[in-house]
């Protein structure tokens, strides 16, 4: 008589043989968030790769795992290794539905999918980083909105949203310095999308960690690329439950940029009643938007007829983009290279960033790049608290009194022989010189606010008559209490 098979120890060894070949420690959301890098369709990704679109459906819902093989083809059609794949290393997931887009009509969903996975490497960077540095804290501040009443906001209420933004987050009278830096500063991550992502127009995200703003890498003009990132810190305060991409709510956080940027009680006796183009000009390099966004002002504060606007926006069409009087390439972040600064030699930190966040090399150099950091970079100072003179402190927090702006390098306006000039400390000629002092202190100024470091205003006998710091966060003085 036959012995009994022993089904359940065949079914163990069969299991075994089949798990042999699979990837045991097979992190799901990194497969999706690869494909979606790459922006390929599950269709496509399968037919690249030689397995079903449900089977690719099935890895990334951790339904099922992958083989080595299909791993290895995997990691080679997506253009990563194949530990990219490996679990310990969880990436925030950014949902469509909370992304700020401006028009969901002129891009594809896979290509706000690729700009979305882009924001999670981002934020996944940034999480890595932490681990070794302490980043500003997320203070954005809590406007006095009504619940629920999102929808009702006019422009009378939206623009005095704007000025209560001003003046929580310490903007004092006059053009905001430098819009970028003063988000970073109250704790948001700010990235430049990367040409792969160049159709997508500038958004905002706050469902992860640390809200997120993605600036336009087809803007390459500062006053364009300003204006959009006041529009997306519009839409961080006052659009936490709105749904996003109605034209209703794209229009609140133009009008909240327009007020925020351009205060109209500063501006509007400035504004001219027609198209006077130099006057515009003149405004656009002290306020620092564009030409167009300063017609529309013009036009919404009741300084130009609906006739005189027209007539300038075919003017302004006639010329195209971009507009005349460049401002210079746009606002870049810095929070993430000034963080890197602090770990060590930029190279053997992004390795330790890369190895943290368990991120090939080549993505977090990617993500360093979009924040500002590139090869060859100006070396800037950065205070920092030192407990120890032999160990410098990790931070970059908002009690810095050099948060996230230049250490040195202050611009002095003061007489030399017959004239008024400008110079840089550290430096030992003249930036520029004029015949009056006026004119001199207007452009150093200028300068000041473009460095965002201190203007120091003296007398004719040389003595300091005056300090402006900007921005204006910056200045000790002008805290409360």
């Amino acid at each position: 008589m036959s012995q009994p098979i022993d089904l359940s120890e065949a079914r163990r060894r069969a299991a075994a043989r089949r798990s042999a070949g699979v990837a045991v420690d097979f992190e799901p959301a990194r497969l999706a968030l690869a494909r979606r890098l790459a922006a390929l369709p599950r269709t496509r990704l399968g037919k690249k790769v030689g397995v079903t679109p449900s089977a690719i459906t099935q890895f990334e819902k951790g339904q099922a795992k992958p083989t080595l093989t299909v791993l290895d083809r995997l990691a080679e059609v997506l253009d990563v290794p194949a530990e990219f794949f490996r679990a310990g290393h969880p990436v925030p997931g950014l949902s469509t539905e909370g992304a700020h887009f401006r028009s969901l009509r002129s891009t594809t969903a896979l290509e706000r999918e690729r700009a979305l996975s882009f924001g999670e490497l981002a934020l996944a960077v940034l999480a890595a980083v932490e681990l070794h540095v302490e980043l500003p804290a997320v203070r954005l501040p809590e406007l006095d909105i009504p619940a629920d009443s999102t929808g009702d906001l006019d422009q009378s209420g939206i623009e005095a949203l704007a000025r209560e933004a001003r003046d929580l987050m310490g903007v004092a009278f006059g053009p905001v310095p430098h819009v970028v830096r003063l988000l970073e500063a109250h704790g948001v991550a700010v990235v430049r999308l990367d040409e792969g992502s160049r159709k997508v127009d500038a958004f905002s995200h706050q469902q992860g960690y640390r809200p997120l703003v993605l600036l336009s890498a087809g803007k390459e003009d500062k006053a364009r690329s300003r204006f959009d990132g006041a529009h997306e810190l519009g839409h961080l305060l006052m659009h936490h439950d709105a749904d996003p991409g109605s034209r209703l709510v794209e229009q609140q956080a133009h009008n909240f940029a327009a007020e925020f940027l351009t205060p109209a009680a500063q501006i509007v006796e400035d504004l001219p009643d027609r198209l006077d183009w130099t006057v515009f000009h003149r405004l656009k390099r002290r306020w620092g938007i564009s030409l167009k966004a300063l017609v529309m002002r013009a036009h919404t504060l009741g300084v130009i007829t609906s006739r005189t606007y027209q007539r300038g926006m075919r003017q302004l069409a006639t010329w195209d983009l971009p507009e005349p009087g460049s401002l210079g390439p746009p606002e870049a972040p810095v929070l993430l290279p000034r963080a890197v600064e602090l770990l060590g030699p930029h190279d053997e930190a992004l390795e330790q960033l890369a190895t943290d966040s368990g991120l090939p090399l080549s993505q977090v150099e990617r993500i360093w790049r979009a924040s500002g950091g590139h090869e060859g970079r100006p070396t800037l100072g950065l205070a920092y608290p030192t407990a120890d003179p032999k160990r410098p402190s990790r931070h970059i927090n908002s009690a810095q009194e050099d948060e996230l702006t230049m250490a040195k390098g202050d611009i002095h306006t003061s007489r030399q022989g017959d004239r008024w000039i400008n110079k840089a400390e550290g430096n030992e000629r003249a930036s520029s010189s004029a015949p009056t002092k006026a004119e001199a202190q207007a452009a150093g100024r200028k300068m000041a606010i473009d460095r965002g470091v201190e203007h120091v205003i003296h007398n004719q006998d040389g003595r300091i008559a005056q300090r402006n710091t900007y921005p204006r966060s910056r200045d000790p003085r002008s805290s409360k209490g």
